[in-house]
């Protein structure tokens, strides 16, 4: 291959668990000897890792993919992830787009970008996901963040939640196995990282094909000379029984920042949902994190307007998020996707109702988030440093404390990735405290 056509310009849409894959990708292309540039025109090669979640990340995608074509028409456009895995046939996939790498797939970026170079052609297969498909095993030794190491331990899902189309385009359960999990932190703690956040599709099913755990998956990372934080990616509330509590509040690097994705706070919307779990069973997992730690960040993800969501279930909904106290909800108006159960319920919500209660649960959960942070006002954190940030003409570090706070302090040292402790002085701005070490 010519070296003056090996400029390649990457961009991520979704998850973290895309981003990790994307920075994967970037790793083997170096390796290959791929000059990796901005995604900017004057690139020969354009991956876009696309998402398909919600309709607005289908056309962020659409977009990308678009403005990549734009800015080089002789360019390869490679398009990997959900967007185009749930294309069901080639009719279907964008003119704009050269090569498909579908999910399961990219790992095998190289060879299918050179087959395609070599003019072998590619004919934009995807792997069918609903038959049964191995892990495949992508490993970082230097990611993007220069302080905390995303590792992705596991991928699909089989809860089949009827608003949900990434089972269908992510497929079954497959879990990473502990040895390669354990290796990959070895390395990276060689590196310098020394937070590392567990991650997958559906985190709280980790092992379940294999034999193992996530508790158990913990206990081997907490293990790990050079590990200091341990954060978990999306809980499943079924997995925090006493037992799973007990056993992270007896592991000192444990972050107390869990997010546990609540969806409804109706038991009737639930129930429609197919989410396999009550109000009171979820407020549970609550209670125990808040009995093994002290003023844990709890986070959330919760629909609204999903079909036949009336007004006493939205006001059940609000009622529950208000009781439980979340440092964090994250809101979403329910976004059909093609293919799931609840496409095809009757009593779709009408976009301006979508709206309305989207924005009542922000304002709430604004109110919350101020009103955890004030707990901490004059108490000592533990904050891990990241980078450097202007405001108000004055040069600050920041960085993140266990609960995931961002923390700023003045500070003439280079203080990336240490770690300290500071005393919360106030607020540099609604979000982020300002701090004295």
């Amino acid at each position: 291959m010519e070296n003056n056509r090996k400029r390649v310009a990457l961009h991520n849409l979704g998850c973290k668990v895309n981003a990790y894959e994307l920075e994967a990708m970037e790793q083997e292309l170096v390796d290959a000897g791929y000059e990796i540039v901005p995604f900017e025109p004057g690139a020969d090669v354009y991956i876009i890792n696309t998402c398909t979640v919600t309709n607005i990340a289908d056309r962020k995608s659409r977009q990308m993919l678009h403005k990549a074509r734009k800015m080089n028409p002789e360019a390869i456009v490679i398009a990997a992830g959900c967007y185009v895995q749930a294309q069901k046939d080639a009719k279907e996939i964008d003119d704009a787009i050269d090569i498909v790498l579908g999910n399961n797939r990219k790992q095998e970026l190289i060879e299918i970008l050179e087959n395609y170079r070599r003019g072998q052609g590619q004919e934009k297969v995807l792997t069918d996901l609903e038959k049964p498909v191995e892990y495949e095993n992508m490993s970082l030794s230097a990611p993007a963040e220069h302080t905390r190491a995303y590792l992705k331990v596991q991928d699909g899902c089989d809860q089949f939640c009827s608003y949900c189309i990434i089972p269908y385009v992510r497929g079954r359960v497959r879990s990473r196995k502990k040895e390669e999990v354990l290796s990959e932190v070895h390395r990276l703690t060689e590196n310098g990282y020394q937070e590392f956040v567990l991650t997958g599709i559906h985190l709280s099913s980790y092992g379940k094909d294999i034999g193992e755990s996530l508790l158990g998956l913990i206990e081997a990372v907490h293990q790990v000379d050079g590990v200091k934080r341990i954060r978990l990616g999306s809980l499943e509330p079924r997995i925090v029984t006493e037992e799973f509590g007990k056993a992270l509040g007896d592991m000192p690097k444990i972050c107390p920042h869990f997010h546990l994705s609540l969806q409804s706070g109706c038991d009737e919307t639930l129930k429609r949902m197919n989410r396999k779990y009550t109000g009171e069973e979820y407020m549970e997992g609550c209670r125990i994190l808040r009995k093994y730690f002290k003023d844990p960040a709890l986070t959330t993800d919760v629909i609204v307007g999903f079909p036949q969501e009336t007004e006493e279930e939205f006001e059940k909904s609000r009622n529950f998020i208000e009781q439980v106290d979340f440092y964090e909800t994250h809101i979403f108006k329910y976004s059909r996707r093609k293919g799931t159960r609840a496409d095809r319920m009757e009593g779709q919500i009408p976009e301006n109702v979508k709206g309305e209660r989207s924005h009542a649960l922000i304002q709430i959960g604004k109110l919350h988030q101020k009103n955890y942070m004030e707990r901490f006002l004059g108490r000592k954190v533990e904050i891990l440093f990241e980078e450097t940030m202007e405001f108000g003409g004055e040069i600050y570090w920041t960085g993140y404390t266990r609960e995931y706070m961002k923390t700023a302090v003045k500070s003439r040292e280079n203080l990336e990735n240490v770690i300290k402790t500071g005393i919360v002085t106030g607020f540099l701005q609604d979000d982020i405290f300002i701090c004295t070490i």
